[in-house]
């Protein structure tokens, strides 16, 4: 199955009478490469193992079976990560990881379009043996279409895509919004780990433990060369979303260690991608370790990307977790 319409559009930009194109990214979905061949699954997830790791994607649909048993409607993404070193799941069982869970614009909404990603249809599309997408077509309220392509590496890394395509002049002040939740289910530590400064320090790369009191309270962290500003209304009311922490970060990856094991996360430097966490956001004990891609001054029909990889890992030190991630770090820098 192959979808037969996709809109692609090229930016041009006027500059001293010469006039440029903005370059497209590479296609790298179904969503803009309509030649990529599918198929639907019968039921709403799929499994992917590779180097010691298993995964389940699934899409925004309940589950209760032995595989996800309990699975909630609304948590799409990865419902369980798995470990040859340990067999019980990362995520709270009900929630999932690497969830999209919100598109917004700063302005205040009701719930259902404040979580739009969680509400409105998902298509899984199975690639092959070790990739697959969920797509999702333009949004009720903002028109935003996008897929995202769960990719599982040689070592086991998953590689996470997003393409997307705003359809409608609908974001009220001008930027795209996007935050991707993950659920860990009781680690011993709330906190994440990442090299960086503090926010009025001159820039450094130190070890910073990232510590929230309370959920949407020093949440975000941003990174050295960060200076974008977005407007949001004064009651905007997801506050993990716009409340800075003490601290930028000087490399683009985090991580958290939970039962002896290490979720890494690393991202694209030219992405911008904003690090976010709670404390409490899976429910007491259980902190949501997130991230944030905005999209400054957008245009209607062009195709977005952001790509990032995450690994699971054992933990012996900090050390050994910089020596793992290092040559998935420069892939992606060279992306």
């Amino acid at each position: 199955m192959t979808r037969s319409l996709v809109w692609v559009s090229t930016a041009i930009c006027v500059a001293a009478g010469v006039v440029s194109f903005a370059a497209e990214p590479p296609k790298r979905t179904t969503l803009s490469d309509p030649s990529i061949h599918y198929r639907v699954p019968d039921q709403p997830y799929v499994v992917l193992e590779r180097g010691g790791v298993e995964a389940v994607v699934v899409d925004n649909r309940a589950v209760d079976d032995d595989v996800l048993p309990g699975h909630r409607a609304a948590y799409s993404g990865i419902a369980s990560l798995k470990h040859t070193k340990r067999r019980e799941n990362l995520f709270v069982p009900s929630y999932a990881g690497l969830n999209f869970e919100h598109i917004h614009d700063g302005t205040v909404q009701d719930r259902k379009t404040l979580f739009e990603p969680r509400n409105w249809p998902m298509e899984l599309r199975r690639i092959d043996e070790h990739t697959v997408e969920l797509y999702q077509g333009p949004t009720p309220h903002y028109g935003l279409e996008s897929c995202l392509r769960y990719g599982m590496l040689e070592d086991g890394t998953i590689q996470m895509t997003l393409e997307c395509i705003p359809r409608r002049r609908s974001f009220v002040n001008g930027y795209v919004g996007l935050f991707w939740a993950s659920y860990i289910h009781s680690p011993e530590s709330l906190d994440v780990h990442f090299k960086g400064h503090g926010a009025d320090e001159p820039p450094a790369s130190r070890w910073i433990r990232g510590v929230t009191p309370a959920h949407g309270v020093l949440s975000t962290h941003v990174a050295t060369d960060d200076d974008r500003t977005f407007a949001h209304d004064p009651k905007f009311p997801l506050t993990l979303v716009f409340n800075r922490s003490d601290y930028r970060y000087a490399e683009p990856w985090y991580y958290g260690v939970s039962h002896g094991m290490a979720l890494v996360f690393a991202f694209r430097p030219k992405d911008q991608v904003r690090m976010s966490q709670s404390p409490s956001g899976g429910g007491e004990g259980n902190p949501a370790w997130d991230f944030q891609y905005l999209i400054p001054d957008y245009e209607v029909g062009r195709r977005y990307q952001m790509v990032m990889r995450a690994m699971y890992v054992p933990y012996e030190s900090a050390e050994e977790i910089e020596a793992a991630v290092k040559p998935h770090r420069q892939a992606l820098t060279g992306e």
